[in-house]
């Protein structure tokens, strides 16, 4: 599975020398994962569509990004991959020792530089990571390998550039060593001080992340309140449009801006209420005086205002793990929206992707998405639609 084509006809951006102040990952490697062989996904743009026909490997492509935030996240192997046999190729043979897995990688950019992690993770006999490496403008920062089968622990190598050019310690088979280095390293050299930049530029820019799939099915029925973050499914929605409301009146207007571009009937404002048995109801008030309660809507509004509601948003108020140490301003969220334009109409697609790309050119919030048909986003600027290949 490989890109044929970045198509840069539906928007680009000029490159810039200048380094970005909230790292992010601009490229998805996938070496041998699921359908995908030598895959290079770039992920650069502000808003970026994978396309390609059914079986191309856009739905593996998010979970592989998915998967490596959850990691960096400090999660074992085993809740990341709970079946992972399916990660591995089809075609993948076992070798002489009976093992077969997989290998998936990423580069993220910001202020230490372009900084590359590649994983290699045997599935059979046993769920285990075999190598690791992280490494920026050539030089190896990290590099784990498995040495004794029967230990579950990885050898791990990683640049001191002091006394001694490198430090050597074992390290758990289960999680990801660069998530693990900001706790191992001292940081009294120059060399650890690289270390413990590009560790922690990988990590800020995997963590950031939500898994964006709206449910409708769910989303109809009034719901507890005081349910928190937005969850992947939108299941609580209505409870947080109740909190949105009340706490970013800015927010809230550019919510119901966006309703009154893609509803057929356009709204005037978007309300919800605390009842009191404790649970949270919502609607749309509509332009003749009528209200139209989310469990009307048709799939279609209510993906769209669940997509609206992410866009606009951030880590405040999605269900998503971005490391606490790090201000908010320093962070870029990634949503990751499979089926981006699942039950949507044109004007729906359309209006999402151009909400997406404001919020995207503002520096705080980056949106990867997939379609199986791109052609409705030429013309968008500040789109890249990238091809894969089955």
């Amino acid at each position: 599975m490989g890109v044929t084509s970045l198509s840069s006809s539906f928007g680009s951006v000029e490159p810039s020398v200048v380094r970005p102040v909230r790292p992010r990952v601009t490229e998805l490697r996938l070496s041998a994962f699921a359908v995908h062989r030598r895959a290079v996904i770039p992920l650069d743009g502000v808003f970026t569509l994978l396309t390609g026909v059914s079986g191309s490997g856009k739905s593996s492509a998010l979970r592989a990004y998915a998967a490596l935030a959850r990691l960096a996240g400090g999660a074992e192997l085993g809740e990341v991959f709970p079946d992972p046999v399916h990660c591995v190729p089809e075609e993948a043979l076992p070798d002489a020792q009976q093992r077969r897995g997989f290998r998936i990688g990423c580069t993220a950019d910001g202020p230490a530089g372009p900084v590359r992690l590649d994983l290699a993770v045997q599935v059979e006999p046993e769920l285990r990571v075999v190598g690791e490496r992280l490494s920026a403008e050539g030089t190896v920062l990290l590099e784990t390998a498995l040495v004794d089968p029967g230990r579950p622990a990885v050898q791990a190598a990683w640049h001191t550039a002091g006394s001694a050019p490198v430090t050597r310690a074992p390290l758990p088979d289960d999680r990801l060593g660069t998530a693990l280095l900001p706790l191992r390293v001292a940081g009294k050299t120059d060399g650890q001080r690289r270390v413990l930049a590009a560790a922690e530029q990988m990590v800020v820019a995997l963590r950031s992340v939500f898994v964006c799939d709206p449910h409708p099915a769910r989303m109809r029925a009034p719901v507890p309140n005081g349910s928190g973050r937005l969850l992947t499914g939108c299941d609580n929605l209505a409870d947080v449009l109740w909190r949105t409301r009340t706490e970013c009146s800015r927010r809230h207007a550019h919510l119901v801006a966006a309703l009154r571009a893609g509803c057929a009937a356009p709204a005037t404002d978007v309300v919800a209420e605390l009842r009191t048995d404790g649970m949270v109801r919502a609607w749309l008030e509509r332009d003749n005086g009528g209200r139209t309660e989310l469990a009307r809507l048709g799939d279609g509004e209510l993906r769209y205002l669940a997509l609206a509601l992410v866009l606009l948003t951030g880590p405040g108020v999605l269900e998503v793990d971005p490391p606490g140490e790090v201000p908010d301003a320093l962070q870029a969220l990634t949503v990751l929206a499979d089926g981006f334009d699942r039950c949507l109409d044109a004007r729906q697609r359309i209006e999402l992707a151009r909400l997406a790309v404001r919020m995207g050119e503002r520096g705080h919030m980056h949106c990867v998405g997939t379609v199986g048909d791109a052609s409705w986003a030429a013309g968008i600027d500040g789109v890249t639609v990238v091809h894969l290949d089955p």
